[in-house]
């Protein structure tokens, strides 16, 4: 059984946070501070420092954050970004040693195209690797550029926190199903059907069995929360070959675009649970 665990203390992983600074190396984007000339007048530009700044008195720290590239000078500034909490005193922690924290992802752009959406996701330190949640329980929340107050972002985070006996309700159904041969196959089949939809490339019997390789003795086994941990991270690293539509043998690249990561990670999730029955 996994418990969901609120630590009374802090610990040294905090020392894991990104400064502001570091974050202006990374996604300058975060700091814009007037929306582009497409908005409407309706909207209300809100930099997105600002939310991490009230994210961090709310206990949520940045540990990653991306942001995708400019197509135009006209659009640098304004583009897409990606921004990932952590609360080092929300953590999951499996009998087994399989600690998870919760995450909570937060996508904004200065176009006006978009607005503030918070995903929830799991980062699990056995691996370093990272999940994006999603299903009917497990929806998005989404602030719109048209009005924010901390108290709105306050009630916001508490509605995922709140959540999160969802996301260990999931992880324990998962823990105990146990996957035949043929099923593991099926599962990884499915998931790399997502990881070439839209594509021309095709894969065979090699890439199935790659893909269902182990990377570390953890996620050893034929329980669906392994099996799925294990694909789902050589799927996304590309941990496997493809064939093109001319029938050459390509090594697959790992998801760089952070868009690309999170839908195709939710549909990955979403896809794993179906076995859950």
């Amino acid at each position: 059984m996994l418990i969901l665990k609120i630590k009374v203390m802090l610990n040294l992983q905090n020392s894991e946070f990104k400064s502001l600074e570091e974050l202006r190396e990374i996604a300058p984007s975060i700091f814009t501070q007037v929306g582009s000339e497409e908005t409407s007048d309706k909207y209300t530009h809100i930099p997105t420092d600002k939310v991490i700044q009230d994210m961090e008195l709310l206990g949520w720290g940045v540990v990653d954050a991306k942001e995708v590239k400019a197509r135009k000078e006209t659009t640098k500034g304004f583009q897409k970004h990606l921004v990932v909490f952590r609360n080092n005193d929300v953590v999951i922690n499996g009998k087994d040693g399989d600690t998870v924290y919760p995450q909570v992802l937060l996508t904004n752009s200065h176009d006006g195209k978009n607005a503030f959406k918070f995903t929830a996701g799991l980062y699990r330190m056995v691996c370093e690797n990272g999940l994006v949640i999603a299903d009917e329980k497990f929806e998005d929340f989404k602030i719109r550029h048209m009005g924010y107050d901390f108290e709105t972002l306050q009630g916001t985070i508490k509605e995922l926190v709140e959540a999160l006996p969802l996301t260990v309700e999931a992880m324990n159904k998962m823990k105990e199903v146990e996957l035949e041969e043929e099923q593991m196959f099926d599962l990884a089949k499915s998931f790399l059907d997502l990881r070439v939809e839209g594509t021309e490339n095709t894969f065979n019997k090699q890439a199935i069995e790659e893909v269902l390789e182990p990377q570390r003795s953890e996620d050893k086994g034929n329980g669906l929360w392994e099996v799925f941990n294990r694909v789902q991270e050589n799927v996304m690293e590309g941990n496997f070959k493809y064939l093109t539509v001319k029938g050459k043998v390509r090594q697959a690249r790992v998801i760089k675009n952070f868009k690309q990561d999170q839908d195709l990670n939710k549909r990955l999730f979403s896809k794993a649970l179906e076995f859950v029955a």
